[in-house]
């Protein structure tokens, strides 16, 4: 699925990207297209675009002119900043307090994309939520589990970056009935805080988002692929969410024994 644009519906598109761990395993990177009801668009995250992807975005977007905001939700994808900022440079720049602090010569503006000061100025549009009970920036900087979640519920389509995965395996390994599954990023044992209760917060923060975002269908993850209501003839999105909590309840009763 790399290099593919993926038309989700008129107001949201996915654009998927290549990044290469040690330049060899591709495990693909992405960045989302949104259209406000103002008419304006939002990009969610930041990816160097290729010849098509740029073709695309300036045409729905009169050459760049009504992407009024780019929008980094995840702490540690900073590779293709400068570049979104160079391609699309009259856009407000939001990001994390990591993004301020690695990249300090930026237009950044003041409110950070984890504050409720950025999520209220588009609520009109766009739902966030920050997983709670974890660190969202760790000291371990392979820790990538935590990133702003953002819902546009007039497409029903979750953005979403390492926190929740979605794996499509191979066309034969599915033949033998392997599928594809949804799940949280595997480092969640590594960054749920050191301390009484955090476990529960999480849980608790995982259950209500999977109520509150029910009607959401299609999922676009950085590093996998999506998971598109139109191709997916397995159970809803809601049900495979409810699975990855399921999943991981071993995990948070071992953390909670550990911690409180």
């Amino acid at each position: 699925m790399t290099g593919s644009i993926l038309n989700i519906s008129d107001d949201f598109w996915n654009f998927r990207g290549s990044y290469k761990i040690g330049g060899l395993l591709d495990v693909g990177t992405h960045c989302s297209l949104v259209r406000r009801n103002s008419g304006k668009w939002v990009m969610l995250d930041s990816y160097s675009l290729g010849r098509r992807a740029l073709q695309q975005v300036a045409t729905l977007t009169d050459d760049g002119n009504d992407i009024e905001a780019i929008l980094n939700v995840h702490p540690f994808h900073t590779v293709h900043v400068e570049r979104m900022h160079e391609l699309y440079p009259k856009a407000a720049l939001y990001g994390t307090a990591r993004h301020h602090a690695r990249f300090p010569d930026l237009p950044w503006k003041k409110a950070r994309t984890e504050d409720d000061e950025l999520h209220e100025k588009y609520s009109a549009d766009l739902e966030f939520s920050v997983p709670r009970g974890v660190d969202f920036i760790p000291e371990d900087e392979n820790l990538h589990f935590s990133s702003v979640m953002v819902f546009h519920p007039a497409s029903s389509t979750l953005h979403v970056d390492d926190t929740l995965n979605y794996l499509r395996l191979p066309l034969l390994m599915r033949a033998v009935g392997l599928g594809d599954s949804v799940a949280f990023h595997p480092t969640l044992a590594k960054v749920l805080e050191r301390r009484a209760g955090a476990a529960q917060e999480f849980k608790q923060w995982a259950q209500n988002l999977i109520e509150r975002w029910q009607t959401a269908e299609n999922l676009c993850a950085a590093h996998t692929s999506a998971l598109l209501a139109h191709d997916n003839a397995g159970a809803s999105l809601h049900e495979r969410w409810q699975k990855a909590l399921d999943k991981v309840e071993s995990t948070l009763e071992a953390h909670q024994k550990k911690y409180g």
